[in-house]
């Protein structure tokens, strides 16, 4: 029997999956000769980008929130009338609507693969994306998808064709290259689907089997029945005691009391999550509610959106994050500007820059706040000045809303500890209500490593123990102070992190609902100083 190749790639996605190998067909276009005339050529191209725009649409509005924004991304690309002028620059030289559609996106596309930024790098996919489905609207050939169970190799993964296949078949995605800051990633992670990306090119045939160990960002082709029941069995291992769990409360090994939180960016999850298994929660993202600059001061909608959140929660507690617009963020409207980078315009800061979009939020909380128990969350505050600044501006809401003659009620208000300056600061923020780390963030910034960029994504990584060090710290700082203080950026809903967490002193962790089985089987499994329990007799 020969022996099962090895590859090695990055994880972008948890999990481990097997199933035969899909490889995709190279779209090439089939009419390439001009046919017609320039403006019958001209009219074929039109009516194909309106086909697209109508399929993404549809598929849009029976997406979630999340994968609806990528679509919509997309839609936007196609509406911009410079992709279309390029290619009828090429008709009108002699070619056809298809050729001159190919050439002109594949010039596109190349130019975007070649910038030096990570994340912009990472849209091209989105490109690729759309070039296809107005391609194959011109050829009548409509997108194919691949058979439930498979492993997806190749390139790059359209993030319009992930979200037409069936996952609860199980199997994965391994990349050529690809990013795991990419949308599909962003995908494949809300959805527990293995993915390894930048494996480099390899020859596999479609139909063998391949095995998908994205916990240890690992590939194997043609793996043997025991290399695929142990990959599987150290997934058990890692969850080998049941978790003792009242409502989101969570018991270790020890008996001490761990709250576990959701993590909710979109109110559609409400219907499929189950309330009484958490602690309410922890984090609320308001950026990805929202689809224009008129929705982020639209006050109405945000007012309901963060009822229909207290209403799911009940008794517990809802925590909503103020607009984090900036960085990897961003709304059309308040685009992706220099200033807005993640060093610069972004969070608390773009928000008292442009105190209409603050005061907008301010009010829709005040109101909802007479409804639960609500906290709001202050992203990326650096300085107490910024936490005064907006607190100055909840108080002046709220003296404006009762003079009308509204209810409202003021809410307990927290910072994200996701800036190193504040982190290692905190007895300075006497004022804050409570504190919950943002380690995506916080990462980036003790290590100087851009979370997008993959050429030191291996920095990023190794920041690991300054970020639990500086959360030791800070957890210390927070029970001297008498404040609440948690977490809930992506360390949380890592299994893998939670002994470190856990031996840092935290007590309160707010997951991604997908995760939230792994997370406490693993709480199960520990004491509450981080050991294992099976390691200690």
């Amino acid at each position: 029997m020969a022996e099962a190749l090895e590859i090695t790639g990055i994880s972008a996605s948890p999990g481990v999956g097997v199933g035969p190998v899909h490889r995709p067909v190279d779209v090439t276009a089939e009419a390439l000769a001009l046919r017609d005339s320039v403006a019958a050529e001209g009219d074929k191209l039109q009516q194909a980008v309106a086909t697209a725009v109508a399929e993404l649409k549809a598929l849009a509005d029976r997406s979630d929130e999340e994968s609806a924004g990528i679509l919509d991304f997309q839609i936007e690309m196609l509406l911009d009338p410079a992709l279309v002028e390029m290619a009828e620059d090429r008709i009108v030289t002699g070619d056809g609507a298809a050729l001159a559609w190919l050439g002109a996106l594949n010039d596109y596309i190349a130019g975007i693969e070649a910038a030096p930024d990570e994340q912009l790098r990472a849209r091209a996919v989105d490109i690729v994306d759309i070039r296809n489905r107005v391609l194959s609207a011109l050829i009548g050939r409509p997108l194919v998808d691949f058979a439930p169970g498979s492993v997806f190799v190749g390139k790059d993964l359209q993030p319009s064709l992930f979200l037409q296949h069936d996952w609860t078949a199980g199997g994965g995605i391994v990349l050529f290259e690809g990013s795991a800051s990419s949308h599909v990633a962003m995908l494949a992670r809300s959805r527990s689907v293995p993915m390894v990306v930048a494996t480099g090119r390899f020859e596999v045939a479609g139909g063998i089997r391949a095995l998908v160990d994205a916990n240890d960002g690992r590939v194997v082709i043609e793996p043997g029945d025991a290399q695929v029941r142990e990959a599987k069995s150290r997934m058990a291992r890692s969850r080998p005691i049941a978790s003792r769990r009242t409502g989101g409360t969570v018991k270790t090994a020890d008996g001490l009391a761990i709250r576990l939180s959701a993590i909710i960016n979109d109110p559609v999850e409400f219907k499929a999550i189950d309330s009484s298994s958490f602690a309410g929660i922890g984090l609320m993202r308001t950026e990805f509610l929202l689809t224009s600059a008129a929705d982020a001061v639209d006050e109405a909608r945000h007012y309901d959106i963060y009822r229909r959140a207290l209403d799911w929660a009940g008794e517990a507690p809802v925590t909503v994050r103020m607009l984090d617009l900036g960085g990897d963020k961003t709304l059309p409207g308040l685009g992706a500007k220099k200033s807005e980078s993640f060093m610069g315009l972004r969070g608390i800061r773009l928000l008292l820059a442009r105190p209409e979009l603050a005061r907008a939020q301010a009010r829709a909380l005040l109101r909802a706040a007479v409804h639960g128990d609500l906290g709001v969350l202050l992203p990326m505050v650096t300085i107490p000045d910024e936490f005064d600044a907006m607190q100055a501006f909840f108080e002046e809401e709220r003296a404006a809303l009762v003079r009308r003659g509204l209810q409202a009620r003021m809410p307990e208000i927290g910072i994200m500890v996701e800036v190193p300056a504040a982190a290692l600061m905190l007895d300075r923020f006497s004022r804050s209500d409570f504190f919950s780390f943002g380690t995506n963030d916080l990462a980036q910034y003790l290590a100087a490593a851009a979370r997008d960029d993959q050429s030191v994504s291996a920095l990023y990584d190794a920041a690991t123990p300054a970020v639990c060090r500086v959360i030791a710290q800070g957890v210390a700082l927070a029970e001297a102070m008498k404040k609440p203080i948690g977490i809930c950026g992506e360390m949380a809903s890592d299994p893998w992190h939670i002994p470190a967490l856990m031996a840092a002193g935290l007590r309160h962790f707010s997951v991604a609902p997908n995760r939230a089985a792994d997370i406490r089987s693993t709480i199960g499994g520990l004491f509450s100083d981080g050991r294992a329990a099976a390691e200690v007799k």
